[in-house]
């Protein structure tokens, strides 16, 4: 039977769960060729077995025991937010135990597990830095202290944990302390004691993924209050902790990178919950302004060292850009939300685009070192700070907030890989691996991006037509697909909003095999762009390429110029 084209937008706007999305079975799906399949040489994927080591010399599992009574000593760190290495670690463990059991990884996430509920006080607080060295001083400094911060941390731990083993032990403590927080935090008339919001978001999006696994509306309320009380000037009223315009008035993103995009992550994750056409509205128009005008063609974002924070609109340099590896992946966290929110492919598009080159530049190929800033251009003879600031991949860092967040997005790609609803499977990004949802199964077998082939075999189909939807990136202008028999290309294969869409009565071992044309190109900027104009940028398919000293004669890069010579009269 030959396919349908349809024209509908899928997967339609509804119950999303971004974090346990639809159409993935981590337990099912099995990464094993291109460039997203490989993890890092003799690692697991995602997750060094170095990690408890790291964390152990670093001295975070050193304050959760002084925090729980186990030994004295004094706080290990520089930074209040030291306890979220430890929670965003617990996250990618999670999330590598629901694809494969491994009893050296289950039994370490076990014992620091163990560490931080004993590390709970009674009524549900939980913050090394204000246990151990700032004892008394709760909530007092909520612009800097991130004590929401941290909570939220935990709380996705928690919830990946309980979601990859089905055990409650993390779940309790996430769940005891967000109920702490519910009774502290509230409006005015609450009659709770504080009306306040954290100076990195982060709770908000936590509160979230909790209702949803939890089912207690509680948790989703007490999010909104987040979300709703930035920009009331309730930490002075500055753009960089997101609290110079409410969220639903605003029209460009603003201040610290990182914090406003966890901040907008929660915004898309409200308006699918509650099915706010507000936040939707917000939501869509900060992504398109900052796409528009505040995006490296990397996917990196944060144009600024100081404060870490988003420039002027175009604003976008290269070789003082910021790019933090955090905000690529909050930056991948808020567009597959609204990728599920809205059923379009260029959020995905993004995806794409940050994942490839604005997010694995983040981390070396053995899996040990680290960048926390990303330049995109490196002068000869630049003279290295060293330290967190680094242009040289590092062990670890003083804020040692970029390697475990690394981590945890590496355990987790199968989540931003497809999704399904009711209609069929839509696969927004392309690797090797097996797809299932509602009966629906296929499996992918690519070594994208290097090459632009995607071979697709149903393995399960329900009785009845469904659609198979395909991703056809922004970049393509050549495409053809073959679906048994019959032969489409761009001519006759309609692609509406991103997506190529079949619709038939499918049968196990049918097969698809999409061809992407991945022709080298070259991208100029927008000439508003001061610090690139008359310049270009060299992509094939979904890759940047990287000019380095080794590929140029001379072995300089100042210098060097693509530009033709001049033509003798």
């Amino acid at each position: 039977m030959p396919p349908h084209f349809v024209r509908r937008v899928l997967p339609r706007p509804g119950p999303a769960r971004p974090g346990r999305p639809r159409g993935t079975a981590p337990r099912h799906h099995r990464r094993r060729r291109g460039l997203l399949a490989q993890p890092p040489r003799g690692q697991r994927p995602g997750v060094p077995p170095q990690g408890p080591q790291l964390l152990e010399s670093a001295g975070n599992l050193h304050n959760l025991r002084v925090a729980a009574g186990a030994v004295e000593g004094e706080f290990k760190g520089a930074y209040p937010f030291v306890d979220t290495d430890v929670y965003k670690w617990l996250e990618a463990a999670s999330w590598q135990l629901a694809q494969q059991p491994d009893e050296e990884l289950e039994s370490a996430v076990d014992r620091i597990i163990d560490l931080v509920a004993a590390a709970q006080q009674p009524d549900g607080y939980l913050n090394t830095w204000f246990q151990v060295r700032e004892r008394g001083a709760r909530y007092q400094d909520l612009r800097w202290g991130h004590e929401l911060y941290c909570a939220g941390h935990l709380i996705q731990a928690a919830v990946a944990h309980h979601r990859a083993t089905g055990r409650p032990e993390l779940l309790d403590v996430a769940v005891k302390f967000a109920d702490h927080l519910g009774l502290v935090f509230g409006p005015p008339g609450s009659g709770r004691p504080i009306d306040g919001i954290d100076g990195h978001p982060e709770i908000e999006t936590a509160l979230v993924e909790l209702y949803r696994e939890t089912g207690d509306r509680r948790h989703l309320d007490l999010a909104g209050y987040f979300v709703d009380r930035h920009g009331h000037g309730l930490l002075g009223g500055e753009a960089y902790c997101q609290d110079r315009v409410p969220v639903r008035e605003a029209t460009d993103v603003e201040g610290h990178a990182v914090r406003q995009l966890y901040l907008l992550a929660a915004v898309a994750d409200l308006a699918t919950e509650t099915d706010d056409p507000q936040l939707r509205s917000a939501a869509q128009r900060l992504w398109v302004a900052m796409t528009a005008a505040k995006t490296h063609l990397t996917g990196g974002l944060g144009a600024h060292h100081d404060k870490e924070d988003f420039g002027d609109p175009y604003e976008l340099p290269n070789e003082r850009a910021y790019c933090e590896t955090c905000a690529a992946i909050a930056s991948v966290q808020w567009s597959w939300r609204m990728a599920l929110l809205t059923g379009e492919a260029r959020y995905s598009d993004l995806i794409e685009r940050t994942l490839y080159n604005g997010f694995l530049a983040g981390v070396s190929l053995d899996g040990e070192r680290w960048l926390y800033v990303n330049p995109l251009q490196v002068r000869d003879g630049h003279t290295d700070p060293g330290g967190d600031q680094s242009a040289r991949r590092t062990r670890w860092f003083r804020c040692a907030c970029c390697p475990p967040n690394v981590m945890r997005l590496l355990a987790s790609l199968e989540h931003y890989l497809a999704s399904g609803d009711e209609q069929g499977l839509q696969l927004h990004q392309f690797t090797t691996g097996r797809h299932s949802h509602g009966g629906m199964s296929v499996r992918a077998e690519t070594d994208y991006p290097w090459h632009g082939t995607i071979a697709l075999t149903v393995e399960d189909t329900p009785d009845r037509p469904w659609t198979l939807s395909l991703r056809i990136p922004q970049w393509c202008r050549e495409f053809r697909v073959q679906v048994a028999e019959l032969s489409y290309d761009e001519t006759d294969a309609p692609v509406e909003d991103g997506w190529l869409r079949l619709e038939r009565a499918w049968a196990p071992g049918d097969s698809v095999v999409l061809e992407l044309a991945l022709e080298p190109r070259l991208t100029a900027a927008d000439p508003r762009v001061d610090a690139v104009r008359g310049c270009a940028a060299i992509e094939r398919g979904p890759l940047v390429y990287c000019l380095e000293q080794v590929d140029v004669p001379g072995g300089g890069l100042t210098t060097s110029s693509s530009t033709p010579p001049a033509r003798s009269p």
